[in-house]
């Protein structure tokens, strides 16, 4: 009995051993190691294990770009600007001798915590609660909003007064698509002596007339399965679809000319919805929160939060359809407005960094 117990104790041990070795002659990720967060903007050490120094080269790439080839052991610095945000998978890949040789690792890139902004309320001004709002812009002195067909509303267009909250100017759009699916109003925005604005599952955009409101156009989307906010940057359409994506649109063509996906530093920010474009930064409403995220349109990084719960304070307002939604700035008078979904006010306020 005694001896069975060597004899089991020494296999394991071989057995032991051999493992270690094959372990210690393993092509592997040192660091990162797989499942990492790294903050965007930091440069990581790509460290290898090899099986010895013997080799013809190593090839390395970031979700199946190639970023280096190096012909010895060395680490590589691996720049987090230039791969951008989100899940990536790491691959090396060792030759030597005519083989082939892969190692994996994936890491996830993030942004540093925003900054927390709240609001000071400088003026109140009546908003149409028959107003379900989707978009919201001002230019000129007045306020331009596009509406949804929430609570048997239909959906519009408007021009209105902002002291007033009067609608000085209305277009409805009625009917049906090809699938018998009303149209459904969602996020507008103004480019030149046009006005932009999007349906929600219908897959159609608009085109109009500023002035007169008359339709000159419509296009159809592509890879964005949604319309929900719009807002434009002075070269292109950004556009959301209730993804982390912010889609961008030729203004001219309106097609999709590339995407960049939204995160902060908890990871993907998921249905984004109304947005502005304020001083090189997508200003955007969060469906279902009292929050607006300030995002870098060239990262995708959220870089600001502002908090705005306790703002609407109508004791009878419903958790659902009356949203808050509804960005527009006064690029003249630096003003910014904020509104909701048949909210009975229109609120400027300042916005104040904690």
């Amino acid at each position: 009995m005694k001896i069975n117990n060597i004899l089991v104790f020494v296999a394991f041990a071989i057995v032991l051993m051999a493992g270690c070795k094959s372990q210690k002659g393993k092509f592997e990720f040192l660091s990162p190691k797989s499942g990492e967060t790294i903050i965007l903007g930091e440069k990581v050490a790509v460290r290898m294990q090899f099986p010895d120094s013997m080799l013809d080269s190593v090839v390395y790439s970031v979700d199946g770009q190639i970023i280096e080839r190096k012909q010895d052991t060395t680490e590589l610095l691996l720049d987090t600007e230039s791969i951008g945000l989100g899940a990536r998978n790491l691959v090396a890949k060792l030759y030597r001798e005519g083989k082939e040789h892969v190692a994996f690792s994936n890491v996830t890139i993030l942004p540093e915590s925003p900054r927390q902004y709240t609001f000071e309320v400088i003026n109140e001004y009546p908003h149409d609660t028959t107003a379900f709002t989707q978009g919201l812009e001002f230019e000129n002195g007045f306020l331009y909003e596009s509406t949804g067909a929430g609570n048997d509303l239909k959906t519009s267009l408007r021009k209105v007064e902002l002291t007033t909250g009067k609608v000085l100017q209305k277009k409805e759009i009625t009917g049906t698509d090809a699938s018998g699916e009303p149209y459904f109003g969602e996020g507008m925005t103004i480019v030149g002596d046009k006005i932009v604005m999007l349906t929600w599952r219908n897959k159609l955009g608009y085109v109009f007339n500023k002035n007169t409101f008359e339709q000159v156009g419509t296009f159809n989307y592509q890879q964005s399965t949604q319309g929900w906010g719009l807002c434009y940057d002075g070269k292109r359409l950004i556009k959301t679809d209730s993804s982390n994506k912010l889609y961008f649109l030729d203004p001219t063509t309106y097609q999709e000319i590339g995407f960049i996906s939204v995160y902060d530093h908890n990871g993907a920010i998921d249905y984004i919805n109304e947005l502005e474009y304020i001083d090189g930064k997508v200003y955007a409403n969060i469906y279902g929160k009292d929050i607006v995220v300030i995002i870098n349109p060239e990262t995708g990084a959220v870089e600001g939060q502002i908090n705005f719960v306790g703002l609407y304070k109508n004791a009878k307002r419903n958790a659902v359809d009356e949203e808050m939604n509804g960005i527009a700035y006064d690029k003249m008078g630096k003003r910014f407005f904020v509104t909701g979904k048949q909210w009975n006010k229109l609120y400027e306020v300042k916005i104040i960094e904690r």
